[in-house]
């Protein structure tokens, strides 16, 4: 017997909505132990997608905490110049919508989608995740890697 995605998914999808904030998605992956969310409309249709990965490359790249050294610490020698930089860039987060962030084309997969046929898609395009939809693109649940491991060992 073949497993399917409504089997193996996680059905109590924790999710973002595009015009909640970058600082409320890294709070929501961080009080739920998760490295991702699906986004959605206020009418639960899903729009995109967000990682941590997301929001730590834009942090990067607009230098959001200049002085974070490879450990993850803030030097104790900083001075109160660069500690405003870093004020500006957790407001920056706080200003930003998911909506900016997120990655419009997600690989979604139904209800009857097979467990194998989710892994080679995970595998193909290199993705944690698989948003399980119905067919009005509405989320129903989530595949993660993680599910897919446990349903291996079963």
């Amino acid at each position: 017997m073949t497993l399917t995605a409504k089997e193996i998914m996680t059905a109590a999808v924790v999710c973002v909505e595009g015009q909640q904030t970058l600082q409320e998605a890294l709070a929501i992956m961080a009080k739920y132990g998760i490295s991702g969310l699906p986004v959605t409309g206020t009418d639960g249709v899903l729009v995109g997608i967000i990682s941590n990965t997301d929001i730590i490359n834009y942090a990067q790249k607009e230098n959001v905490v200049p002085l974070f050294d490879l450990s993850g610490w803030i030097s104790p020698h900083a001075e109160i110049k660069d500690l405003t930089s870093i004020k500006r860039g957790i407001d920056l987060l706080a200003q930003t919508a998911v909506s900016r962030l997120m990655k419009r084309k997600v690989h979604t997969a139904r209800e009857d989608t097979a467990m194998l046929a989710i892994a080679r898609l995970m595998s193909r395009y290199q993705v944690n995740r698989v948003p399980i939809v119905d067919a009005n693109g509405r989320l129903l649940g989530i595949v993660t890697r993680n599910d897919l491991v446990k349903s291996f060992a079963r």
